[in-house]
């Protein structure tokens, strides 16, 4: 018993630490920087975002323990939706350290986007990821036009917004 409340406290700590922050080598990206390039395993096949340019990109850190991911999905799936005709891509890319935990996730709330699997947590590192959830809106071109961290409804509005403005300015 006391062993597996010492493997919860574990689990927690870490999950709390990695809500907090990444440390080491990460670096916030700057608005306008070039987004780096990732190539991952995905739901659906392999997900490298330098084969998604000319889209307009929202990739979103998440993980299966964050509640705001959680909220986020339904979001995501419906921005998706409506704007996938104008060139909308979405990418979520799970950093649970065993993909079983993110598949059982999905089962629950389903994507209707791209999902990428992330197990060692490289790309949040070369993003700068400080939290969970964390996204990206990368411009067709492959620059950064704005980073969020966090996630809840009354911001949705204005994620949709920058979307929106993205999508009119790069027409």
């Amino acid at each position: 018993m006391a062993r597996l409340q010492c493997k919860k406290f574990r689990t927690l700590l870490l999950a709390s630490l990695f809500c907090i922050g990444f440390s080491g080598t990460s670096y916030a990206l700057e608005t306008g920087a070039k987004a780096p390039d990732f190539e991952l395993p995905g739901a659906q096949g392999t997900v490298t975002l330098s084969k998604t340019s000319g889209s307009l990109l929202y990739v979103d850190f998440w993980a299966s323990w964050c509640g705001p991911c959680k909220q986020s999905f339904p979001w995501m799936n419906a921005m998706q939706e409506k704007y996938k005709a104008q060139g909308l891509k979405i990418i979520g890319v799970n950093l649970d350290g065993k993909t079983e935990d993110a598949k059982q996730f999905l089962a629950q709330n389903p994507a209707r986007f791209t999902v990428a699997f992330d197990p060692k947590g490289v790309t949040p590192k070369s993003y700068g990821v400080k939290g969970m959830p964390t996204s990206f809106l990368i411009g067709k071109d492959g620059t950064i036009i704005s980073q969020h961290l966090g996630f809840n409804a009354a911001e949705s509005e204005k994620l949709e917004k920058e979307i929106k403005a993205a999508l009119e300015a790069n027409k």
